[in-house]
């Protein structure tokens, strides 16, 4: 009898074994993509923070108002990739529809950023309505100004990245983010800092740094696609006056729950930091210093949700019961133990951590005492932060996006809000009380993600393969 299960006992291990090889594949580029991308931000974050903690706060403050709608505006973009990716799947040649679907997602950016641009313009008139001191709100609106424009290329480039992933040849974007770290480090640090001949822009500096940097990264982009046989047989930028009514609608339909789930997460997020200026420039410093470094660390969750969302999708497109828990647990486990590991690294070693971005100079005490603070709180919502963003890649696997969308709401705003304003105000918590409901908020929605998971089968989720 047990011999007679050894070969079932073994080939489940096998094909356990094959998921870890196929999530880590597709994985590991998607991961180094987005951390790259993030740590671009990340230099402009570091530098900015050595010229004081006020400049960081108000920069941070005016960053948060572009985070929520930057991220509406991708997820309408990011339905470009299964558009594209399933034109491909189902004929090569499918140049005409490929095209198409990049058209639609051009004029989706040109109808989106004019309105946008016309609010971040007076970005300080937001910040004191928000009643930010006129000081923040005045240096928030001058680095805005500068830094707004860098919307356009980033949002192109987020397109055409969907364009060559979709052909599998995802490496082109990986390496050209890897040189924007560099190349914005040595913009931003010039413009910001004055050297080589530029003059000190201070706040100015950093935002001409990033617009400057996506500019040439997405005109790098632009100009392999062009050039590169594979690529140029789309003919990309042919006839890209053309208005496709039916395709963009498509692609607003589709990308809308993603978008919105995007954009309430992250409108969480801004809406902290601006309670957190309510508290003090401090806090807000020290807010920007530890959501940076979790932001860091975040990159491979998203990644392996990513990677998720395609092996669970490809599983159930045949019929594979089976392989679709394989695909989804094999994501979640690795996530989840890389971010525990993360989280024994913040609570261990945070002062050092919070040193990267802040100099440890008495102007900066209590600062950096605040940060620390965050951090350790930071910990533990690694965890679930994990577990959340994988979750969702999963469930996206399933072509599962508007329960998503409602767990979302009812954890960031209701319970992660609620909780967080409870304790930063009415129990005199203050930032760290902010964290904490912040952590509660992502643990909700994690609990949430993986109850539907859990259930996909009593749900019927699992026969959805073209819902």
């Amino acid at each position: 009898m047990i011999a007679a299960m050894d070969p079932s006992s073994s080939e489940r291990t096998a094909a356990w074994r094959d998921e870890l090889r196929a999530m880590l594949a597709l994985a590991w580029p998607l991961i180094l993509a987005n951390l790259t991308q993030q740590a671009i931000q990340a230099t402009d974050v570091l530098l900015m923070g050595r010229l004081g903690a006020s400049q960081l706060a108000a920069a941070t403050l005016a960053l948060n108002l572009t985070f929520t709608f930057n991220l509406m505006m991708l997820g309408l973009v990011i339905a470009s990739s299964p558009m594209m990716a399933t034109a491909v799947g189902q004929r090569f040649n499918a140049v005409r529809d490929v095209r198409r679907t990049f058209r639609a997602g051009l004029w989706l950016i040109a109808a989106m950023l004019p309105p946008y641009w016309l609010l971040l313009w007076h970005v300080g008139d937001l910040m004191r309505a928000f009643d930010e001191s006129e000081s923040l709100a005045r240096q928030g609106q001058t680095f805005l100004r500068a830094y707004m424009w860098c919307t356009a290329p980033w949002l192109l480039f987020q397109l055409l990245r969907n364009f060559v992933s979709a052909l599998e040849r995802p490496r082109v974007v990986l390496w050209l983010s890897l040189g924007g770290i560099g190349l914005n480090a040595l913009l931003s640090w010039s413009l910001i800092f004055g050297h080589f001949g530029v003059p000190a822009l201070g706040l100015v500096g950093g935002g001409f740094g990033s617009t400057l940097t996506w500019l040439i990264m997405c005109g790098a982009l632009a100009i392999v696609i062009i050039a590169d046989r594979q690529f140029r047989r789309f003919h990309l930028f042919g006839n890209w006056w053309r208005f496709d009514r039916q395709r963009t609608v498509e692609m607003i339909r589709l990308g809308w729950p993603i978008g919105a789930t995007m954009a309430l997460e992250m409108g969480v997020f801004a809406l902290a930091a601006y309670f957190m200026g309510w508290i003090g420039a401090p806090a807000v410093a020290a807010h920007a210093v530890a959501l940076q470094l979790a932001a860091l660390t975040f990159m491979v969750p998203l990644g392996l949700g990513q990677a998720a969302t395609v092996r669970v999708g490809l599983a159930l497109g045949r019929s594979d019961v089976a392989g679709v828990a394989r695909a989804g647990w094999t994501a979640w486990v690795i996530g989840v133990g890389f971010m525990g590991a993360m989280a024994l690294v913040m609570w261990s070693i945070p002062r050092e951590l919070v040193s990267l971005f802040l100099k440890e100079v008495p102007a900066n005490a209590v600062v950096i005492s605040l940060a620390v603070s965050f951090l350790r709180v930071a910990a533990a919502f690694q965890l679930v932060d994990g577990a959340q963003v994988i979750g969702a890649g999963m469930l996206r696997g399933l072509h599962d996006t508007r329960w998503p969308l409602l767990f979302a709401l009812v954890g960031y705003w209701v319970v992660g809000l609620g909780i967080g304003a409870w304790l930063a105000f009415a129990q005199d918590w203050k930032g760290l009380g902010i964290w904490v409901g912040l952590a509660s908020g992502l643990a909700a929605v994690a609990a949430l993600m993986l109850a539907r998971w859990v259930l996909r089968g009593r749900l019927g989720l699992t026969r959805r393969a073209h819902a």
